[in-house]
């Protein structure tokens, strides 16, 4: 089975749990093989935990879940130091960031001390207690949680540092009816979740992000990425534009979308399918701009605005 095949039969298995995601499945697998941190947005009860349980189970990784609320400190998140009466000396006791796969839930309900200690973590994939840093496992990937600021009570909003650390902010929506029908039909009586098993291995995803380096992106491609970025950097409805971090974050993600998807070169379809994923959460509005407009709005002008090249197929 190659690695498309593998991917499918990922997203097969996580549909029996959760309906009509497969495009949200695909995407946060995207960002995966990206080596990218996933931020799930939207009101409680929409599957956001359930799909990040739901990937994890899938991976044959190291799964950690941290539930955040106001509470919850630094060290609760990274690790401690702490004294052994027993051995009368200090000993490092790593936190919940030592895995592969680290659920950060209702992470906008932690306080912004506690968001802070995930700041070094994803950028660095390493962790520093008590003046000691120690690398985290490879892959390290946060898939984080977080309730709209405006529907709930009791949250902090995510400074614009720890938002650009997130390769990609997906709003998981509510289901058609028709899907939330076969939902009911799914959990009369069973909890599909229970019946997930193992579709990919650490060695697979290290075998995929390899090869996903080697897709191609033509001089048209790269250029109308570029275009993109320059736009958002000087639109009077932005205050401030996507970083050269978001830059490299668009050119990983649409590599990995070419790659899922059996091409070895990526093509302008993927840059205006990811852009939304990548770049919005990344842009702050002007005063002016967040009167008038959403940053999906005001990035949905913005694609439009640019043009697109010509499909240069596999010329490169």
């Amino acid at each position: 089975m190659n690695s498309q095949e593998k991917i499918a039969e990922m997203k097969s298995s996580i549909s029996t749990v959760l309906v009509g995601k497969e495009e949200i499945t695909e995407t946060v697998m995207i960002s995966i093989l990206a080596r990218g941190h996933i931020l799930l947005e939207d009101v409680p009860g929409t599957g956001k935990t359930m799909l990040a349980k739901s990937i994890a189970k899938c991976l044959d990784a190291k799964f950690r879940r941290v539930q955040f609320t106001p509470d919850v400190l630094p060290s609760d998140v990274t690790g401690i130091q702490f004294f052994n009466p027993k051995e009368q000396a200090f000993e490092l006791r790593p936190g919940p960031v030592m895995t592969n796969i680290l659920l950060a839930d209702e992470i906008n309900r932690a306080t912004p001390r506690t968001q802070s200690s995930l700041l070094e973590v994803m950028e660095e994939r390493q962790v520093t207690i008590d003046g000691e840093t120690l690398p985290l496992p490879n892959p390290f990937i946060v898939i984080a949680t977080q309730n709209p600021i405006d529907s709930q009570q009791g949250t902090f909003s995510l400074p614009e540092a720890q938002m650009d650390r997130f390769l990609l902010q997906i709003k998981v929506g509510y289901p058609t009816i028709d899907e939330e029908q076969k939902m009911l039909s799914m959990y009369r009586e069973t909890e599909p979740i229970d019946s997930l098993e193992v579709v990919l291995t650490l060695e697979d995803i290290a075998k995929m992000q390899t090869e996903l380096k080697k897709v191609t992106i033509s001089k048209d491609v790269e250029t109308y990425m570029l275009k993109i970025i320059t736009e958002t950097r000087q639109s009077e409805f932005i205050e401030v534009g996507v970083s050269p971090r978001g830059t490299l974050g668009l050119m990983r993600a649409v590599q990995a979308r070419a790659y899922i998807n059996g091409r070895d070169y990526v093509s302008p379809e993927d840059v205006k399918l990811m852009a939304p994923y990548v770049l919005s959460h990344r842009l702050v509005l002007s005063i002016e701009g967040s009167m008038r407009r959403t940053k999906e709005e005001v990035l949905k002008e913005i694609l439009k605005k640019v043009e697109v090249p010509v499909e240069a197929g596999a010329v490169r």
